[in-house]
C-alpha cells in the first residue's frame, strides 16, 4: 500500500480551494451605485451611542464622588477624636496644675497638627470628587485646628486662656460641622 504524499495532496487541496474562490468572485454581480447608511437609523444611533458615553461617565463621576466621601467621612471622627481625647487631657493637666503638664502639653500639639495633616491629606488625595462644600468644611477644620495647635504650644500655666478657649470653640464647630455634613452610618 503506498501512502498518500503530503505534498501533493496540500498541491492539490489549494489548487482546488483556489478555483473554487474564482468560481465565487466570477459569478457574483456588481449592483451599481453608490453607498449610504440610513441617516434616520444613523442618527438614532449617535444619538444613544452619545447618551449612553454621558451616561457612563456621569456614573463613573458618581462612583468615584461616593467613594471619596466615604473615606475621608470615615476617617474624620477617629482622626479628630485623638486630638480630642489628647486635648482633653492637656486641659485637665492645666486645670490641676499637674507635674505632666507640659508633656500634656506638647502631645495635645502634636495630636492635633497629625489630626489636621491627616485630614488635609485626605482631601487632597480625594480631590476633583468631593464636593465642594465639603471639602470647605474640611479645609476650616484643618485651619481651626492648627490653630488650636499653636495656641496649645504658647500655654503656661499663668497665660490668660481665652484666645485657647475661642481656638478650641472654632475646632468643635468646626468638626461639628464636618459631622453634620458627611452621610449617617
Amino acid at each position: 500500500m503506498k501512502l498518500l504524499n503530503p505534498r501533493g495532496f496540500g498541491l492539490v487541496c489549494a489548487t482546488a480551494a483556489v478555483a473554487a474562490g474564482l468560481t465565487v468572485s466570477g459569478c457574483a454581480d456588481r449592483i451599481a451605485g453608490n453607498a449610504y447608511p440610513n441617516t434616520s437609523e444613523l442618527a438614532a444611533y449617535k444619538t444613544e451611542a452619545a447618551a449612553s458615553s454621558a451616561a457612563a461617565t456621569s456614573s463613573r463621576r458618581a462612583a468615584a464622588q461616593t467613594q471619596a466621601i466615604t473615606d475621608n467621612c470615615a476617617q474624620f471622627p477617629t482622626v479628630t477624636g485623638a486630638g480630642v481625647v489628647s486635648y482633653n487631657a492637656f486641659v485637665d493637666a492645666h486645670d490641676a496644675n499637674a507635674p505632666d503638664y507640659a508633656a500634656k502639653r506638647d502631645a495635645a500639639t502634636q495630636t492635633l497638627e497629625d489630626a489636621a495633616t491627616k485630614v488635609e491629606t485626605g482631601v487632597n488625595t480625594a480631590a476633583e470628587p468631593l464636593p465642594p462644600e465639603l471639602v470647605a468644611k474640611f479645609n476650616e477644620y484643618v485651619a481651626a485646628a492648627r490653630a488650636l495647635a499653636a495656641e496649645t504650644r504658647t500655654m503656661t500655666y499663668t497665660a490668660p486662656v481665652g484666645a485657647l478657649n475661642e481656638a478650641s470653640k472654632r475646632v468643635n464647630d468646626a468638626r461639628n460641622a464636618v459631622r453634620d455634613a458627611c452621610p449617617k452610618r
